[in-house]
């Protein structure tokens, strides 16, 4: 089980995005990227304190049932916060599960949705070192 803190030491409510206006921001100004599973929205935060990027997460109805959208959701989580040392410092970052990231989950769990978050990343030029 994870704890509260993540690998920066920053608590990770305060790591996450959840209000709709955050979210907002990040779709109507960010940049997006995409795959057959993922669509990864960016925004550089820029002149705030906090250094470490935020996240925020949409797993919609057509992923499955609420325990398959709560199963991507963790999955795509887990994979992000393990990517982040990666990635831009002081970007917010909105995933939002397409339809065909349920059956992933499904077929490969959570190697599946790392692989298809880091090929995102990877595309969108937002990650350093692994392989970007």
């Amino acid at each position: 089980m994870s704890s509260d803190h993540g690998r920066s030491g920053a608590p990770r409510k305060r790591r996450r995005l959840s209000r709709s206006g955050e979210f907002d921001r990040v779709y109507r100004e960010g940049r997006s990227h995409a795959n057959r599973y993922l669509v990864v929205y960016s925004f550089p935060r820029g002149g705030e304190e906090q250094p470490q990027p935020r996240l925020g997460v949409s797993v919609g109805r057509k992923v499955g049932g609420a325990v398959d959208r709560n199963r991507v959701k963790r999955m795509l989580k887990e994979a992000f916060w393990k990517t982040a040392e990666g990635l831009p410092a002081g970007h917010d970052f909105v995933i939002v599960a397409r339809p065909d990231a349920g059956q992933l989950a499904v077929d490969h769990g959570e190697e599946g949705i790392a692989r298809a978050l880091a090929e995102v990343l990877s595309e969108a030029g937002l990650a350093r070192g692994e392989g970007a």
